[in-house]
């Protein structure tokens, strides 16, 4: 019981002289200042200086006491924290899944008012494709009950053609039952024979016109004929007009050549070209051996026809010869002289 006061008489005689008459002053500031420590110290250290200043007084231990009730209450008040944040956790959570339950349900609301749209639209298709078939239903009925008049018409004439049928059938059973006049035997036979007659007659005259129209064909051919040849004719003209000119300038010039005409012929009996061979009384289309002047005798193509004989050089059918040659292969010559060349 002595020490704690020895120890306080020490540190109050430690104390500046001043700092001993103001003693409540003192009271009221050295708990502050022990509380901040206590605050400030770990709590092994706070046992330690319990522990040291148990022997203290009364009052220091009811201020630590108080030191002990505020520790329970901050840790209470963080355990209090901790439930909190969980709980603000949680309710986060829930409300995320809540958030998107609410954007599922819109997503599912928005495609339910799609939904709805089509069927509204659909509903309307409906409607007007009820309406067109309550229109047509109508133009059928009318329709129908046209037909019915028709058919109670077609009924009835039905009826009068077979009244008249058997009207007729009777007619004819008493006309077979009466034998015929002499009168009407002569008309029915002088009938027939004017039937008859116009029969030949037609018969005549569709002979006549197959006839004309015979004639009319080969009268066709001739003029197509004759026109060909003057076609030809004339091509024959220019050609020797235009081989006179020449022949007359190489007559001008002192070293021209003399070339033997189309009747001229060959020592060995070849025909010069097409055309000597025409006037030597060929006049069959068909390969032939020319052999003009300066040049070995070969085989070629003569076609005689309009009065004069022509060269064939080149003759294309139906396309199944390749005519995309080279030059040399057009120079010597390629194909068949009776068909493709």
């Amino acid at each position: 019981p002595e020490q704690p006061q020895s120890k306080s008489y020490h540190w109050e005689k430690s104390l500046h002289p001043e700092q001993r008459e103001p003693r409540a002053g003192n009271m009221k500031i050295i708990p502050v200042l022990l509380f901040l420590a206590l605050l400030a110290l770990p709590a092994g250290t706070d046992k330690d200086f319990f522990s040291v200043g148990s022997a203290g007084s009364p009052e220091t231990k009811a201020r630590f006491a108080m030191l002990d009730d505020v520790r329970i209450l901050a840790n209470g008040l963080l355990q209090l924290g901790h439930g909190l944040k969980d709980f603000v956790h949680k309710t986060k959570g829930q409300m995320n899944d809540i958030f998107q339950k609410l954007y599922i349900f819109d997503r599912s609301f928005y495609e339910l008012s799609l939904q709805t749209s089509e069927i509204k639209e659909e509903e309307e298709q409906l409607r007007q494709t009820t309406a067109r078939l309550q229109i047509n239903n109508e133009e059928i009925k009318n329709l129908s009950q046209e037909m019915n008049l028709k058919i109670e018409d077609l009924i009835q004439n039905k009826i009068q053609l077979q009244e008249q049928v058997w009207g007729l059938e009777d007619k004819v059973t008493k006309l077979a039952i009466i034998q015929p006049w002499v009168q009407e035997t002569e008309e029915i036979s002088s009938l027939k024979a004017f039937v008859e007659q116009q029969d030949n007659d037609i018969k005549q005259l569709l002979k006549t016109v197959e006839d004309q129209h015979m004639q009319l064909d080969r009268q066709h051919n001739q003029i197509m004929e004759l026109e060909d040849k003057l076609n030809h004719i004339e091509l024959q003209e220019l050609l020797e007009n235009s081989f006179t000119g020449e022949h007359q300038e190489a007559e001008t010039t002192p070293s021209a050549v003399h070339k033997p005409t189309a009747g001229t012929y060959r020592a060995d009996g070849a025909a010069a070209d097409c055309t000597a061979l025409y006037h030597t009384g060929v006049q069959t289309s068909g390969v032939y051996t020319i052999q003009p002047n300066g040049s070995e005798a070969f085989n070629v193509y003569c076609e005689m026809k309009f009065g004069t004989s022509w060269t064939v050089i080149q003759k294309r059918v139906d396309g199944s010869l390749d005519f995309n040659q080279t030059w040399d292969a057009y120079a010597d010559g390629f194909g068949d002289l009776n068909g493709k060349y």
